[in-house]
């Protein structure tokens, strides 16, 4: 006999927890499998198998209703997928209802940002590589180009700031630190190989990381975090978007990320949600 969902779910968070998923996915699923089941008691379905493909369209449509936005609904999406793989996978359920079952539409062309929830378990998947998680980390905290990333020098780095050299027709220009950038960059000096290389980031063998295998890397780890549809250059926006949140001004923002026109800046006010910049002259803290 076939145990309710609300009683697997449990099992299921478990089982995620053992394959050694990262917390932030984990409280995630349970939240969005949480949210899905209580859909579906309110239609009389509580087993498995009482589950047919259009309650999985209908609680699909219910999220966009709500304004839920495509890619709040993908992801969510993603965990009820995963959720009955597994249970037919371990014989719980007869069959999939979510299978074929298409995700909603996302505008490919708009810029994309990361949610705390999902840059958290990004955070958590590159915690154990001290490179990789200090430049995520000085991309989530100042808003820096992969190619700045790659071309910084020892020298550019101060106690409370870093500088962006001049470089093609961008004008130098300083950002500050904050504790996590700072914490997170002086847990990869501490192990840098000993090199002559003026450049902070460098490979095994001391030579200047290039842009290409630090975008690589950084797309395993977004596999790996279970949000493969991000990019590096994402980091970059989630800074920017997560700054207008929280009120800091639109000039701060705009001179630490390196835009020529306050104008470029203003765009970001639509994908933040909010009509106007706050007044704060301080980064946030990611």
């Amino acid at each position: 006999m076939q145990e309710p969902l609300k009683i697997l779910l449990p099992k299921f968070i478990q089982d995620l927890d053992d394959k050694g998923r990262s917390p932030s996915t984990i409280l995630a699923y349970r939240a969005d499998l949480e949210q899905l089941i209580e859909f579906l008691q309110k239609r009389n379905k509580v087993l498995g198998d009482d589950i047919r493909h259009d309650d999985i369209e209908s609680f699909r449509d219910a999220l966009l209703n709500q304004k839920y936005t495509p890619k709040s609904a993908s992801r969510k999406l993603n965990a009820v997928k995963t959720f009955f793989r597994w249970l037919t996978s371990e014989g719980l359920a007869n069959f999939d209802p979510s299978k074929d079952v298409t995700h909603p539409q996302i505008d490919s062309s708009a810029p994309k940002f990361l949610s705390p929830l999902e840059y958290r378990a990004l955070r958590d998947v590159v915690k154990t590589d001290n490179r990789i998680a200090a430049i995520v980390e000085l991309i989530l905290q100042t808003g820096m180009r992969i190619s700045e990333v790659a071309g910084l020098k020892n020298e550019n780095i101060k106690t409370d700031s870093v500088t962006i050299e001049k470089y093609a027709t961008q004008p130098e220009r300083t950002i500050p630190f904050n504790g996590p950038a700072k914490s997170a960059l002086n847990n990869y000096l501490s192990l840098r190989p000993n090199t002559d290389s003026p450049y902070v980031f460098v490979s095994k063998n001391g030579k200047p990381l290039a842009v290409r295998n630090i975008r690589a890397a950084i797309d395993r780890y977004m596999q790996k975090a279970e949000i493969p549809q991000y990019s590096v250059n994402d980091l970059r926006t989630t800074f920017i978007v997560e700054n207008l949140k929280r009120g800091v001004d639109l000039v701060t923002i705009c001179q630490a990320v390196g835009h020529k026109r306050l104008s470029t800046t203003e765009r970001y006010l639509e994908l933040a949600v909010i009509t106007d910049a706050g007044k704060k002259q301080k980064l946030e803290e990611l």
